[in-house]
């Protein structure tokens, strides 16, 4: 199949990192806000029933979210150069859509060669010393079926891909996108069975010839 709009999930699609589990390690609440993280990822509680509980715990300061940008970059999951340098060689349009946080994801997607406006994640607030302030609490993204919402603005007439890891992603299905399950880093059982199609190689590169 080929697709008009390509978009990717972020965290254990693009990154072998779950963001938020790794800001919560650096803050010392590692091992409770995997389990959280997992819980919403499977589907087995709402996201946005542990989304809220995840920062306030966390607090992450500027620092903290420049060091997790670092991260995103030096974990990068082996082939996504190679797919995003051959989806633009076809002047694919190309979207990023993560339940992440904004200023952390936006140094990975300009190295990819994505321009600001096509990146989707959950904005974070800085007092003027750089602690936390806040996020942003109207973000679809943040809450269960977000993905949906933002993949009904891009997808217009044509055909529209989501491609990721979570339960989150399955939601594109509900505004007509086919879904390619990518289990390369996080194997989930509720992604095998509903994606359109599934892959669980380490590469995402075997992705390219489901998407041109």
């Amino acid at each position: 199949m080929s697709f008009d709009v390509i978009c990717f999930d972020c965290d254990s699609t693009l990154s072998r990192i779950e963001g938020i589990d790794e800001l919560a390690r650096r803050a010392g609440l590692g091992e409770e806000m995997s389990k959280l993280t997992d819980l919403a990822m499977n589907g087995i509680v709402p996201l946005e029933a542990v989304y809220e509980r995840r920062l306030s715990l966390i607090r992450p300061d500027q620092d903290s979210i420049d060091w997790l940008a670092g991260l995103y970059i030096a974990e990068i999951v082996e082939g996504v150069k190679e797919v995003f340098a051959a989806l633009s060689a076809q002047n694919k349009t190309v979207h990023i859509i993560s339940g992440g946080l904004r200023q952390a994801i936006l140094p990975l997607a300009f190295l990819l060669g994505l321009p600001e406006s096509h990146v989707h994640a959950v904005d974070i607030y800085f007092n003027q010393d750089g602690s936390y302030r806040n996020y942003d609490l109207n973000s679809p993204l943040a809450r269960t079926g977000g993905k949906a919402v933002i993949v009904g603005k891009l997808k217009g007439p044509g055909s529209l891909v989501m491609i990721g890891d979570g339960k989150t992603d399955l939601e594109a299905k509900q505004s007509g996108a086919y879904v390619l399950g990518f289990g390369g880093v996080a194997d989930r059982a509720i992604v095998r069975e509903s994606a359109d199609f599934y892959t669980s190689e380490s590469s995402l590169l075997p992705v390219l010839e489901h998407i041109l």
